[in-house]
């Protein structure tokens, strides 16, 4: 592949050998426990090699699993990547892959910072995992931008983004939290599922730790569960590469080879979810039940400024709060009873779309909800999916009308 190729071009040919599988177009799955070597000095040099270097046991990884292991170093951080030092390595989930790094770099006695509108799971994670280890966990103001220097301790180890949160989506200002955590000594991790890499360069931003839900958009097809992390060279050596290895982390041959799927079209399905996301989001901003759309590329959001900024595109994962007349059950029930295309579960990032009641008022401490300015309502999540969005609007035009009868 020539070097400067663009994302689509790279996202086709990244991690494909065909040459070395009988001219398959794909990678094939290996299915691998025990790795047999062909002489003793083969196996005398396995116990000299990092594991996941080399294959040397199906944990450690296969050629399914390397290959799959560079493309999204490169989708990451670049052509070169991994001659440059990047590594990424993969997990069973993408709730796995944010919170092995935190182990990974915290210990007991050592303080983190996370931001209020963290993945829910995570603060969960923080207040009882990480508490009965001796980790202390501060949540912060997801805008606090530079400010956060005064939260910083001398026992400070790591900083968390999330930018946009996958709740409420504020986003953050990576650049200026990157810089004054390192002046601290703290290393910086970002969970970026919302944007992946291809809509927001993690490391170009002062990141040293890339993580993200690859069961999400890269995977694309609501089917396969993953997560993978990606460091720099010295945040591989120094904290990744041996609490991978001791939790003994990996992922399923087979979601590896639908992740190398998923890859190929990844790009023109998120350009497919911005333009969904946008349309549907416009259209719900017109509508008198809806109180305010939620989405950082539209701009008159409070973030709008500092996506345009930073951000490549966006996700179609946004939220809207609802006029506070159709907050009850019956109105929720008859809104979402009425739906045929908008599925009611969680997760997102698949080809469907999907709806769902969210309640960011119980899952914060510091900032609270609704913040200052923004309206009081039943706030609700939509992942835009692959549909047409006039069949979308209609559907959920559909919905707002038995709620409005259903409130009277």
């Amino acid at each position: 592949m020539k070097n400067g190729a663009g994302d689509g071009t790279r996202l086709v040919h990244l991690g494909r050998e065909p040459q070395r599988h009988a001219g398959t177009v794909n990678q094939p799955i290996y299915r691998a426990s025990t790795i047999l070597f062909p002489t003793y000095e083969a196996f005398k040099h396995s116990r000299t090699v990092r594991p996941g270097d080399e294959m040397t046991y199906g944990i450690h990884g296969t050629p399914a699993t390397f290959a799959l292991e560079k493309a999204l170093a490169e989708l990451e951080a670049g052509e070169g990547a991994v001659e440059a030092g990047y590594r990424t390595r993969l997990c069973n989930s993408g709730l796995q892959a944010v919170c092995m790094p935190i182990f990974a770099v915290c210990g007991s006695g050592d303080h983190l910072l996370i931001p209020d509108n963290v993945y829910a799971p995570v603060r969960t994670f923080a207040g009882r995992t990480l508490k009965r280890m001796g980790i202390d966990a501060t949540f912060y103001d997801p805008l606090i931008g530079g400010g956060i220097r005064d939260l910083m301790r001398p026992e400070t180890k790591l900083v968390l983004v999330e930018s946009p949160g996958s709740w409420t989506f504020e986003v953050q200002d990576i650049p200026a939290i990157a810089e004054e955590a390192h002046r601290g000594g703290a290393v910086v991790m970002m969970d970026n599922t919302w944007a992946s890499p291809l809509y927001f360069r993690a490391f170009d931003h002062g990141v040293d730790i890339s993580a993200q839900a690859v069961t999400k958009y890269v995977g694309g097809h609501s089917d396969l569960m993953m997560g993978s992390v990606t460091s720099t060279k010295d945040a591989y050596d120094r904290f990744i590469q041996p609490a991978w290895r001791d939790f003994g982390l990996c992922a399923s041959p087979e979601d590896t080879f639908l992740a190398a799927r998923g890859l190929r079209t990844m790009r023109v399905r998120l350009e497919a979810h911005h333009r969904a996301g946008l349309v549907v989001g416009e259209w719900l901003k017109g509508r008198p039940e809806v109180a305010e759309v939620i989405h950082p590329a539209m701009p008159h959001d409070p973030g709008h400024a500092l996506w345009q900024r930073d951000f490549l595109g966006a996700a179609s994962l946004f939220a809207f709060t609802l006029d506070e007349r159709y907050g009850s059950d019956e109105a929720l029930a008859a809104l979402f009873d009425t739906l045929e295309l908008h599925g009611m579960g969680f997760s997102w990032g698949g080809f469907e779309s999907l709806l769902v009641p969210i309640y960011p008022e119980r899952m914060r401490s510091e900032t609270g909800w609704p913040l200052p300015g923004r309206p009081k309502g039943q706030v609700l999540r939509i992942h835009v999916g692959l549909e047409d969005t006039a069949d979308l609007i209609d559907d959920l035009t559909n919905g707002f009308d038995a709620m409005r009868k259903a409130a009277g």
